[in-house]
């Protein structure tokens, strides 16, 4: 019997095509794979390095009223897993009386401004800052660093710039440019001041031809008289929220902080902003890390996590303080300069020279 052959028949073009087409399919699906499986490695591994190299799930966290959103608080602590214990205070003195009552180790981060940041390191409160953790350091304008009060940041980082300025009503009072303006008569009852020792006494410094930090006694008492011509036109003093006095038509000008001017004038197109004539102060506030902090890491985190673009435009959307960061930054180069000329600190004083003050402050209140 014979052997029946099996016929083969030729495959198709259309089956070949096809055939092609499954093996390409396949190869490409078997690349696709890979390459995402080692996109998301990647992702995974920057992600990591993105949060805090710690176990920790919070941070106490101690700053100004009004200065940082919300949002960017629970934004931080979504992205980070870390809960934020977040206190307030309205004045650097209240921050170190804070500080002096609490045991070490009971704050992280602190916000604390110039002359207080040469106090808190000279007293030995303050951790050295380790820049290398702080990858968004480049964010910064390089002229906010290095000021005077910690030259070459080894205790502190700037965060947001203030600057005193008047702010007046042009539909209540003719046009004031300094000081001696704010003494007029036609003022009565008709001020707000921010209520710090060191921003009014300074400013009645200035008014009288003399450096904001002076504290020798001819000084002081040309300083004080100013104050007793001013002392009918101020109905009050504040330094948490200044602007509502001019939102509710209590007053016809004062002088406040910057931020609080703006927000003023966003709801008051009558409302005018001027840095006085004779100077006005400055007020740098300032990341710092306390000693004797139990979430360093986290600390580190928060501080950088601040320092994005995106965040540092999110607080100066709300708080329109002036911002270090440059591509955050809601003023120009000029007015920049012309600030860092015009404006002076508060310079640390001795306890001697402090007491002078406090005395002269309670004459004031």
């Amino acid at each position: 019997m014979k052997k029946q052959t099996k016929t083969v028949k030729p495959m198709t073009r259309e089956k070949f095509i096809r055939r092609i087409l499954i093996w390409t399919f396949a190869a490409f699906f078997v690349i696709a794979i890979t390459f995402l499986s080692i996109r998301i490695g990647v992702v995974m591994s920057e992600e990591r390095d993105r949060k805090p190299a710690t176990t920790t799930t919070s941070l106490n966290v101690l700053n100004w009223t009004s200065y940082i959103p919300r949002e960017v608080i629970r934004g931080f602590e979504q992205e980070y897993n870390v809960k934020v214990n977040y206190g307030t205070y309205s004045s650097n003195e209240e921050l170190l009386a804070k500080l002096t009552a609490s045991p070490a180790g009971t704050y992280d981060v602190v916000f604390p401004s110039d002359y207080l940041v040469s106090i808190l390191s000279e007293r030995g409160d303050l951790q050295k800052l380790d820049l290398s953790q702080i990858s968004n350091l480049k964010n910064i304008d390089e002229k906010f660093l290095h000021q005077p009060y910690d030259d070459g940041n080894v205790f502190s980082l700037p965060f947001l710039l203030a600057t005193t300025v008047i702010l007046y009503n042009k539909d209540k009072t003719g046009e004031i440019k300094s000081y001696q303006d704010l003494a007029r008569t036609e003022l009565k009852n008709d001020l707000v001041l921010l209520d710090d020792e060191r921003i009014i006494i300074g400013a009645t410094l200035l008014a009288t031809g003399h450096d904001m930090n002076d504290v020798f006694s001819g000084a002081l008492a040309d300083a004080s008289r100013y104050y007793n011509e001013l002392r009918p036109n101020i109905k009050a003093y504040d330094s948490d929220s200044p602007k509502t006095f001019f939102m509710t038509d209590e007053v016809a000008a004062g002088l406040i902080w910057n931020a609080e001017a703006i927000l003023a004038q966003e709801e008051n197109p009558a409302l005018v902003s001027v840095y006085p004539d004779e100077g006005f102060a400055l007020s740098m506030d300032n990341y710092v890390i306390m000693k004797g902090s139990r979430n360093t890491a986290a600390a580190y985190a928060f501080i950088n996590y601040l320092m994005r673009d995106d965040v540092a435009r999110t607080i100066v959307e709300s708080y329109p303080y002036i911002s270090p960061i440059k591509n955050a930054s809601n003023i120009n180069e000029s007015e920049i300069e012309m600030i860092f000329s015009k404006g002076s600190y508060v310079k640390n004083l001795s306890k001697d020279e402090t007491k002078r003050l406090d005395h002269l402050w309670a004459e004031y209140k």
